[in-house]
């Protein structure tokens, strides 16, 4: 009798294999009713297999760093490979003070390790300490420094040196420890007055038999133990020796934001004496920030085999992918990339750029922090350089068609696909360095909303901001690393309007093909109206199409039309896929997109045949510009405000249609667009608009030619 093979978890299946194995034996019957004693056996066999087989399941998975799920036991296998998760870390901020009218005897200040002050972020009291006694000098009766605070409660835990105890160990008894902040030291016995301070090491590199080091591991309970030198590999400790350690038990990320402190702390001269009566002015030169929580499993288990694999040593970009996050944690997303990468190469340079927590830049404290935490970890020859983040924003247009049997308000149906959508530009694969957008993921999505959506026609637009550097003249440039299309010969890119000096009025930038090429060349113009453009330099800047590289020529902007001295500029994609490359940082930005909610007629049964079914072109330019169309004549504070196109103010030439609706161009034609009242995109309905139309923008009433017309096949 052969036996049978379990392959699977499943208590049904596991069943069902148990009793095809008592049908082979004449001697067992009855199996088969639930009532029966053999019944209620093999259902007993069948759960102590599937416990068994659960359990040694678990028991392998968590065995392996990848499929481990509890944290003692990913924390266990990073420790084999020398990985110490981060700690949470506290919120720090450098806060300067000032202290009046001290007595003309006081020489020096000291603030004395603990409390020094308390602060409120959200409504919530949170205080803050010093780990090591701060000393200023005292001039004319004042007092004026810096400090840097840490947000928590300074602690300290004394540790007796017992040789008859073998396997002694140093465990810190609190959690939530900010490890950078201990500081170890050591006596030589209960009764001496002076100590050593031992450094904190993440490696024996370098580390002699008298080296007062220590190392630091995660136990259980997110708790943390010290490790000193066995006589080899560091000072091993004497029979009798006291150990001092002092740290910051934190809450991590709560304390980020604290901008006013209040001194709390204790204030003592040069001869120790309390100055009780002198309270310091405490000022936060900037908020509290870069607090954090504990390290958790998933960042483990990804940052464990990539900082093994760097040796502690920066060399290739992945290096320092996998360092920085655990020297500084307030690190969201990160990218670093070699010099011989650009374009010219700069050889001997790694450029990284990184994405705070809490915010969109890093401050230049935190990047000069990075800075230093990096020299010990960098090799000759390679100099580390941090940039600011670039953001890539990707927005669509999408014409969403839907059966009107099955949806009354067209406007909840366009809010529930702008919902989805929003919740989908928060995922994972987007809003990082690397990130992708995935256009057939975004179509799915638009069909899925909602049973009453039966297509959607979507096209996909990506886009940069330009600082302008007003009333300057410079030089900009813009890359997308993303490879242009061209649609038509010219304008292809489109921007939002500005002024410049030398011309009157609003112009826009676009580009034109040189023919042959991948590239093309910048011009400037203006509209009289949606349609008419007068160009007013033919020199202007340059494209790369296959690079996705925009270079402006040197220029003095006055003035923008967007607030904040911003300019959009857009293009159209080769690949609806768009992805975020080098210092680029990926966003589906739904405000800025446009939803078009179009009827169904051939869903619906009104029109079968398709005869008036109005389809969307994919392959469209649209609108010579991005956003507000000011006519030339005018500027945009003077101009009248006819509406918004694709949620941008429009102040062009217009028409009405029969049926009331706005279109853009005193005549229409195939480029007019809808004007709404709002920045919000009107629902759609021109697949059972009335052709006739009347014209709003002047005098006379402009009806289409009739013509005649044959059917064939």
């Amino acid at each position: 009798m052969a036996l049978q093979q379990f392959t699977n978890l499943n208590f049904e299946d596991i069943k069902e294999t148990i009793k095809d194995y008592l049908r082979e034996n004449s001697n067992f019957t009855d199996m088969d009713f639930d009532g029966s004693n053999l019944s209620v056996i093999v259902n007993l066999l069948a759960y102590n297999s599937y416990i068994t087989a659960y359990n040694t399941n678990m028991v392998v998975n968590e065995t392996f760093i990848d499929s481990a799920t509890l944290r003692e036991n990913v924390v266990s296998l990073a420790r084999n490979i020398g990985y110490v998760p981060r700690s949470r870390r506290a919120a720090t901020a450098e806060v300067s003070y000032n202290i009046l009218d001290l007595p003309s005897t006081t020489e020096i200040i000291k603030f004395q390790p603990g409390l020094i002050g308390n602060g409120n972020a959200n409504n919530i009291n949170y205080i803050f300490s010093i780990p090591e006694e701060v000393t200023g000098t005292v001039v004319n009766g004042e007092s004026n420094g810096v400090i840097k605070v840490f947000q928590g409660q300074y602690l300290t835990e004394n540790f007796f040196i017992d040789d008859s105890q073998p396997n002694q160990r140093f465990v810190l008894p609190n959690d939530g420890i900010d490890t950078s902040t201990i500081v170890v030291k050591v006596r030589e016995n209960s009764s001496s007055t002076t100590t050593d301070e031992y450094k904190l090491v993440d490696n024996i590199l370098g580390i002699t038999s008298t080296s007062q080091i220590y190392l630091i591991q995660e136990t259980t309970d997110e708790k943390y133990e010290i490790l000193f030198g066995d006589g080899i590999f560091g000072k091993k400790l004497s029979n009798g020796n006291i150990v001092d350690v002092s740290y910051i038990r934190t809450q991590g990320k709560g304390g980020n934001g604290v901008a006013r402190l209040s001194f709390t702390g204790t204030l003592l001269n040069q001869d120790g004496a309390l100055l009780s009566d002198y309270e310091p002015f405490l000022t936060p030169i900037s908020p509290s920030e870069n607090g954090d929580s504990i390290e958790d499993v998933r960042s483990v288990r990804y940052y464990a085999p990539r900082l093994y694999s760097s040796q502690h040593r920066a060399v290739t970009a992945s290096d320092y992918e996998a360092i920085i996050p655990s020297v500084f944690p307030n690190i969201e997303s990160i990218s670093a990339f070699g010099g011989e990468e650009l374009d010219p190469p700069k050889f001997g340079r790694v450029f990284i750029a990184a994405k705070p927590k809490n915010g969109s830049f890093l401050s230049q404290f935190s990047k000069k922090q990075i800075l230093t935490s990096l020299k010990k970890y960098s090799v000759a020859g390679i100099v580390p350089e941090l940039m600011d983040l670039k953001f890539l924003y990707v927005e669509i247009d999408s014409h969403v068609y839907y059966n009107t049997n099955f949806v009354g308000d067209p406007e909840n149906l366009k809010s529930n696909v702008t919902s989805a959508l929003t919740e989908f530009a928060t995922g994972t694969e987007l809003n990082k360095f690397g990130g992708r957008f995935k256009y057939s993921n975004v179509l799915s999505l638009i069909d899925n909303v909602d049973s009453s959506i039966t297509s959607n026609i979507t096209k996909v637009r990506i886009r940069r901001n330009l600082e302008a550097k007003i009333n300057q003249f410079a030089q900009y440039e813009l890359c997308f690393d993303n490879t242009f299309h061209t649609k038509d010969a010219s304008y292809n890119i489109k921007s939002t309007g500005f002024n410049v000096s030398g011309i009157s009025g609003t112009v826009y930038m676009s580009d034109t093909v040189i023919t042959g090429t991948t590239k093309g060349n910048l011009f400037l113009f203006q509209l009289s109206s949606d349609t008419e453009v007068t160009v007013v330099s033919n020199t202007f800047g340059s494209v790369d199409y296959e690079k996705g590289e925009i270079m402006i020529d040197t220029v003095n902007i006055t003035s923008t039309l967007l607030p904040d001295n911003i300019i959009q500029i857009q293009a159209i994609p080769d690949s609806n896929d768009v992805l975020a490359r080098k210092e680029l940082y990926l966003q589906f930005d739904v405000a800025e997109s446009n939803f078009f909610m179009r009827q169904d007629s051939i869903s619906t049964g009104a029109n079968t045949s398709g005869t008036r079914y109005d389809v969307e072109s994919s392959y469209s330019n649209g609108s010579k510009v991005r956003g507000a169309i000011v006519p030339s004549t005018t500027n945009a504070t003077t101009a009248t405000l006819v509406g918004y196109v694709d949620g941008q103010p429009y102040f062009g030439a217009f028409h009405t249609m029969a049926n009331g609706q706005k279109m853009t161009g005193a005549v229409h034609g195939n480029n007019s667009k809808m004007i709404s009242n709002t920045p919000l995109a009107p629902i759609d309905t021109s697949s059972t608009m009335s052709s006739g139309m009347t014209s709003s923008s002047s005098s006379t009433t402009s009806t289409p030619s009739s013509s005649g017309s044959s059917g064939g096949y």
